[in-house]
């Protein structure tokens, strides 16, 4: 008798917008089991969880040594998403566990709420909107987005993309990359600068690079200092690589003129100090949250699982 593969699912958003990736994962045998929690797994939960289970859709619960250590089963982990800050890779090498990602399929989603962000904070519309809400008809002078200078750190997929459509607001696009000698042809209005300069000379700055050792604290206090008065800082990339108290008094003593952040260092930011400052607009990890993006990751997740124990190739291996 053939012995069903078991998914465990611990990410919230996985075949949420669309019954299809359940369905084919379902069609092709395999038993699913969500954790409908809300709250990151415990290691101690995971690992009395892992056991039973062949394959994993991971969200931003933690993977760690421990964790796969009590996988006995797990032969392939799926990151619903593009970061693997949370998954510890070498040991999932060391355990044999193959494990994959989704980049760049939701980049317009992250590229879209960028702009929104850039939006939302240079105009000060949550905070106009907020005021309209408590009964206080307020009217709030902010600054067009049109013809500033953006700086993008990080010219990836997504970083191409806010390129893309800072163009159609009429911005002055500079990057900084260190992966990159030239910007691609269809970005020849894309000026790649070193990441002093592009600090020091941005209105608005956006952050698009992943959370490793390099990035972590990228932007901190001394970068800040060397930025324009008044200047904004967007941030759909990862926590940690802003140093939210030097932020924090940056904004308070007026230095910088605002934030847009989907993403924090601890989350959710219960006690952040930049959750009182009208100047800031701080969004729950949605960047990536569109019904488009979601259900393209989701289709993908659900079809290297199939194709793993098919044995045929997987798209995005990491490892």
């Amino acid at each position: 008798m053939k012995i069903m593969k078991r998914v465990l699912i611990t990410s919230r958003s996985f075949g949420e917008v669309d019954p299809r990736p359940m369905g084919l994962l379902r069609e092709n045998g395999f038993e699913l089991v969500k954790r409908e929690q809300t709250g990151l797994l415990s290691e101690e939960d995971f690992i009395r969880l892992i056991p039973a289970y062949d394959a994993l859709i991971i969200g931003a619960d933690r993977l760690t040594p421990r964790v796969m250590d009590a996988a006995r089963r797990l032969k392939l982990v799926c990151k619903h998403g593009t970061g693997l800050d949370n998954i510890d890779l070498d040991a999932a090498k060391a355990h044999q566990i193959k494990v994959t990602n989704v980049p760049a399929v939701n980049a317009d989603a992250v590229a879209d709420i960028t702009m929104a962000l850039m939006l939302d904070v240079s105009r000060k519309v949550s905070c106009a909107a907020a005021k309209v809400k408590s009964g206080h008809w307020e009217r709030y002078i902010g600054k067009d987005i049109c013809h500033k200078k953006l700086g993008i750190i990080g010219l990836g997929t997504i970083g191409q993309k806010v390129a893309q459509r800072a163009k159609g607001f009429d911005m002055h696009v500079n990057a900084y990359d260190p992966f990159i000698s030239a910007a691609p042809e269809n970005l020849d209005f894309v000026h790649l600068m070193p990441f002093d300069r592009l600090i020091e000379e941005s209105e608005i700055i956006t952050i698009h690079v992943p959370l490793t050792d390099a990035t972590r604290g990228m932007i901190s206090n001394e970068q800040m200092e060397r930025m324009r008065e008044e200047a904004i800082l967007i941030n759909t990339a990862r926590g940690g690589i802003v140093d939210e108290d030097a932020l924090y008094r940056h904004l308070v003593r007026g230095h910088l003129g605002g934030a847009g952040l989907d993403v924090t260092e601890k989350e959710p930011p219960v006690g952040s100090p930049l959750l009182t400052l009208d100047n800031v607009t701080i969004i729950p990890h949605i960047a990536s949250y569109s019904k488009e993006a979601l259900n393209r990751v989701s289709m993908i997740c659900a079809q290297n699982i199939i194709n793993l124990f098919a044995g045929n190739p997987l798209q995005y291996v990491c490892c």
